[in-house]
Parts: structure tokens; C-alpha cells; sequence
């Protein structure tokens, strides 16, 4: 996880042993469910694969979680699957991080856009709600008066 300096990845408030913490520590540590840690595995997200124990069972270190908090950050803003494994990919490779940016910087456009498109949503539902509003206000006005 060297690859990723600690100032480029969220840093989570939470006591990791030396050891690691399971799946499930792991998995609640950072706001997942198991399946979806598991899946985000299959998927290649995260940055190195998860310690074994000599039974085969994974463990998650400080940095694995560090990078899961910031998975699941990019994932908030609406991140595709696919760009987060095109990060990950990119992370993998030290002296990455204008390549990182780059692609941080799509996505930024793409949240700005769609934030944008968010706004005129919420007038045209304002607009609307006013309307009925005003309809309604109406109707019980002219029922009142009979």
C-alpha cells in the first residue's frame, strides 16, 4: 500500500490489531456489507489482495482498510464500478498520481453535471409541487364556500 502516499487516502478512526480484523470486522469498519467486500475483491478494487491466515481466512490491515474507506467514498459519489477499478489498476503503479487525477477529475465533471441536472430537477418539481399547491388551495376554497 506504499504505493498510495497516506495523504492521498481517507484515514479511518479505527484500532486495527497487527494481525489484521476479519472480513466482518473489515467489512463493518468501513460501511459494507460481506458480500460487497467480497464482490469489490472479485472485481479487482482492491489494491492488494487481502492477507491469509495458514486457514485461508483473509485479513485486513490498516491500508487495506484505508483504501476500502476511499472505495466506498468514490462509490458515494456515484463512481462506476469500472473507473474505480481503473484507479485501483492505476494505484497499483507507483509515480501514478497524475493518472489518478486525470481520472478524478472526469468523474468531478461528471458529479458537477449531474448535480446541474439535479438542480433543474428540483425546480421543475417546486414548479410542479406550486402548482398543485395552488390547485389544491383552490379546490378546497371553492368547496368551502358552497
Amino acid at each position: 500500500m506504499d504505493r498510495v502516499p497516506p495523504a492521498l487516502v481517507p484515514q479511518l478512526d479505527a484500532d486495527v490489531p497487527a494481525d489484521g480484523l476479519t472480513i466482518g470486522e473489515a467489512a463493518a469498519v468501513v460501511g459494507l456489507s460481506v458480500e460487497t467486500l467480497r464482490y469489490y475483491e472479485r472485481e479487482g478494487l482492491l489494491l492488494d489482495p487481502a492477507a491469509r491466515r495458514s486457514n485461508g481466512h483473509r485479513r485486513f490491515r490498516r491500508a487495506d482498510l484505508d483504501w476500502l474507506a476511499g472505495l466506498v467514498m468514490l462509490r458515494e459519489t456515484g463512481m462506476p464500478i469500472a473507473r474505480i477499478r481503473e484507479i485501483a489498476a492505476i494505484s497499483r503503479t507507483p509515480g501514478s498520481e497524475r493518472e489518478r487525477l486525470e481520472v478524478l477529475q472526469t468523474h468531478r465533471d461528471a458529479v458537477v453535471a449531474r448535480l446541474e441536472q439535479t438542480r433543474r430537477h428540483l425546480v421543475a418539481l417546486d414548479t410542479k409541487i406550486a402548482a398543485y399547491r395552488a390547485y389544491v388551495g383552490d379546490e378546497e376554497d371553492a368547496i368551502h364556500d358552497d
